[in-house]
């Protein structure tokens, strides 16, 4: 099977049906995004279109042959967090179920990482909810540390889902003093 991870900086015309159609399965399988019933089309298509015009978001998008599948967001720190400058997140990484099993998400954690790399970055955080069993596999088999649950992360279903808060250092601390 044809994979390919890339950075999107614009979406031509079949990008973002095709990325609105798998957050829409990823959301009825349960795989994040804060919703628990897909939205409607045109929510999320603002959400999508917003991405790519915040200045401290950087869109990668995976395909399986050459349908896109799935996604993940580097969250850059705004100029106001000064303190926190060396550090950034992943967000919204995810594969439709439909295309799961081909090495996407890791292609899409190993983008992200060169990115943050690139961009300067020490650290990478990111949060992930209890029941996504696949995806915590897949960040601590790829180098990020467990620092903690929060028992109260999501309301899903009339209960409470813990989640789980992860990191990695992508250069030694000592070379931020």
């Amino acid at each position: 099977m044809s994979t390919r991870v890339e950075r999107l900086t614009e979406f031509r015309h079949a990008d973002l049906t095709e990325l609105v159609q798998a957050t829409e399965d990823a959301i009825r399988e349960n795989i994040g995004f804060n919703w628990v019933v897909p939205p409607g089309k045109d929510v999320l298509e603002t959400y999508w279109k917003g991405v790519l015009v915040v200045p401290e978001r950087v869109l990668f998008i995976a395909r399986l042959e050459g349908t896109l599948a799935g996604s993940v967001q580097l969250l850059k720190p705004g100029p106001s967090k000064e303190t926190s400058s060396f550090s950034a997140s992943i967000e919204a990484h995810f594969v439709a179920p439909w295309a799961r099993g081909h090495g996407l998400a890791k292609l899409l954690l190993e983008a992200v990482e060169r990115e943050a790399r690139a961009q300067g970055f020490s650290i990478l955080k990111l949060s992930v909810r209890k029941t996504q069993e696949a995806a915590i596999q897949l960040y601590e088999e790829n180098g990020y540390t467990h620092w903690g649950t929060l028992p109260y992360y999501e309301f899903e279903s009339a209960q409470m889902i813990p989640g789980h808060f992860y990191y990695k250092n992508l250069e030694p601390i000592s070379t931020l003093v």
